[in-house]
């Protein structure tokens, strides 16, 4: 019996092929933005698409914090960030947030991985999950979505502004 599989594909599944690709997955409207909460910024490395981002190079993954803590250890959040397009134009749709510490000097980091695939997915799926992140990187995100795209920024939702702490204007 063979299983069930999705495939990473770049365009609209469904495009002219009348069935063939049904049920993959298109991952061109989500990207990865990092938070670095030692250096308060915020952005994107693509190469998170498939765990190969510049934080993510030249460590190894364990799950257990502990093992990575120490002098050189940063921490990140890992937002997932989708886009869509709407009556009014292009918005973000979904916002999630997922937890990272590196240390490179140990050559070790953590994370979980199946926490970072659900966030992925519920990001999808047009989910705002970000009040694990704290109020700081919280304006650190506010600050880069807008000055990312202004247009997508002035057509998001209002539950994402809210969970930023961003009044509409």
């Amino acid at each position: 019996m063979t299983q069930f599989q999705f495939n990473i594909i770049k365009n609209d599944p469904l495009d002219g092929h009348k069935g063939t690709n049904a049920g993959s997955i298109s991952l061109e409207n989500i990207a990865p933005v990092f938070i670095d909460v030692l250096e308060k910024r915020a952005f994107i490395d693509i190469g998170a698409m498939h765990a190969r981002s510049e934080v993510e190079k030249r460590v190894k993954w364990i799950d257990n914090e502990a093992e990575v803590e120490g002098e050189n250890a940063k921490p990140y959040w890992l937002v997932w960030v989708t886009t869509e397009r709407g009556p009014a134009g292009p918005y973000y749709a979904g916002v999630t947030a997922c937890y990272m510490l590196v240390n490179k000097t140990k050559k070790r980091a953590f994370k979980r991985m199946h926490e970072h695939v659900n966030m992925m997915d519920k990001s999808m799926k047009h989910h705002f999950i970000i009040d694990q992140i704290g109020d700081d990187n919280k304006q650190i995100l506010a600050e880069f979505l807008q000055q990312h795209n202004a247009v997508m920024w002035q057509n998001a939702p209002a539950e994402l502004k809210a969970q930023l702490n961003v009044s509409e204007q």
